[in-house]
């Protein structure tokens, strides 16, 4: 196994534990050449695939996704897994950038804690941007006020 290869098996493992079973081989899979950057101390800092940035790995050992990360874990785990799911009515702002609000959140995955980062789609399915979770999942269908998602990067703007 080549270093590259034991880096992508390591970083697998993370997103396994950070999304659920399944994240490692949807984030970054064996048969796909994948670009990782690396800082001046050799740790990985961002892996990139032909369509885009899947993931940042931060000094924390948590991944922060790229909207191209949000698409294959979406498609690859079961709704709502790591997602909260808005309607038309937020749905342009969304998709331009704009944080998610509490009263606008139609479902939520119910392991979403603060902190969490999540995908953000529209009820279709769509991604519409990638984010952090600010409130754990049962406040964001309680809540009528609030941010439910600090939102990173939209599908818009890309």
């Amino acid at each position: 196994m080549s270093q590259t290869e034991a880096e992508l098996a390591r970083l697998r493992t993370v997103a396994d534990y950070q999304f659920g079973v399944g994240a490692g081989p949807a984030l970054f899979p064996p048969d796909e050449a994948l670009d990782v950057t690396h800082s001046t101390g050799g740790r990985p800092r961002q892996v990139r695939a032909e369509a885009g940035r899947v993931v940042s790995y931060g000094t924390d050992g948590r991944f922060t996704l790229g909207l191209e990360g949000g698409r294959r874990l979406t498609a690859a785990l079961p709704a709502p897994a790591a997602r909260v799911v808005v309607g038309a009515e937020s749905e342009p702002f969304v998709r331009d950038g704009k944080n998610v609000f509490a009263k606008f959140v139609q479902d939520v995955d119910d392991d979403v804690r603060p902190s969490d980062e999540v995908a953000v789609v529209h009820e279709d399915g769509d991604v519409l941007a990638v984010g952090r979770a600010e409130l754990a999942a049962d406040a964001m269908r309680d809540f009528e006020t609030g941010m439910a998602v600090k939102v990173r990067a939209g599908a818009g703007t890309e």
